[in-house]
């Protein structure tokens, strides 16, 4: 997915993930800044465990950051890559890092309940056997 989420970065069609048209990574961040996920796309859902719910199995953070670590690596017989200069993908986008840590890191304290658009509401309480769905 990072090889074909950096492919206009590469072919120095776009600067950054966030502006690369026509990607995933470009729906997932402006989905993410939305607090949603595209529907169209699988939703990063965690470490794998037992009794998996259909996603990918890491969570968007970190895909983010592996993306913006592999665009910044200069390869050999490569055009483009993301420029040392431009800031990190949070500072890009506005989001105030300490928000960021306080949001992933305390989500279940400052949200209580579950988090999502209603088809991933209706799968989680499926999965969790629940009788309601929040609204």
């Amino acid at each position: 997915m990072a090889y074909v989420d950096l492919n206009p970065i590469r072919a120095k069609m776009a600067e950054t993930p966030e502006s690369s048209d026509h990607t995933s990574i470009q729906q997932r961040i402006t989905a993410a800044g939305k607090g949603e996920q595209p529907r169209a796309l699988l939703a990063f859902v965690g470490n794998p465990r037992k009794h998996m719910p259909k996603g990918l199995p890491f969570e968007l953070v970190d895909y983010l950051e592996l993306v913006e670590l592999t665009g910044r690596s200069i390869r050999l017989g490569k055009r483009g890559f993301i420029a040392a200069p431009v800031p990190v993908l949070l500072s890009r986008l506005n989001i105030c890092p300490d928000n960021w840590f306080k949001l992933v890191t305390e989500f279940k304290i400052l949200f209580h309940g579950p988090v999502g658009h209603s088809e991933v509401l209706s799968d989680f309480c499926q999965h969790q056997q629940l009788k309601r769905r929040p609204t």
